[in-house]
């Protein structure tokens, strides 16, 4: 399975160390998250992959899987990575955002990346500009949770 890393990590309870399958614990868990953060705020996008050993007499060959309503296992999964890949925005989109502002028009970014990856991103192209700040940026600064900070 691959997917958003916090995702992925929520499924596992071990990890792939060197060939050996150990105890998903705490503190691995909270060193790929970092790792994803890290990664993601250098404008990467990154996915989490995991995977099951499937017993062959519940899932012969020819086992018709759902998608739908799983019929096989979510839980409990095997953690085997991260994997990052520069995805970067084209050479000429911070010009076309500089000159969309010049002519007074508000620049939104849509995008299902990952919240860190988005804002590096918006930062590198100019809709972020610099000395102003993200909510994210204002609930660290403040030392509250985000949902304290107002939208706007």
């Amino acid at each position: 399975m691959k997917g958003a890393p916090e995702r992925i990590i929520d499924r596992c309870s071990t990890i792939l160390i060197k060939g050996d399958e150990i105890p998903l614990t705490q503190e691995w868990k909270d060193a790929f998250l970092k790792a994803n953060d890290d990664l993601g705020g250098l404008g990467e996008r990154v996915l989490g992959f995991c995977d099951y050993l499937l017993p062959p007499k519940e899932f012969p060959v020819g086992f018709k899987f759902d998608t739908e309503n799983p019929n096989f296992p979510l839980d409990n999964l095997r953690f085997c990575g991260l994997f990052s890949l520069i995805d970067p925005p084209r050479p000429a989109v911070p010009g076309a955002v500089a000159k969309c502002r010049g002519a007074g028009i508000k620049v939104i970014m849509v995008t299902g990346d990952h919240p860190v990856t988005a804002k590096a991103i918006a930062k590198a192209v100019g809709i972020i500009t610099p000395g102003h700040e993200t909510r994210e940026d204002i609930a660290i600064r403040r030392k509250v949770p985000i949902e304290e900070v107002n939208p706007r």
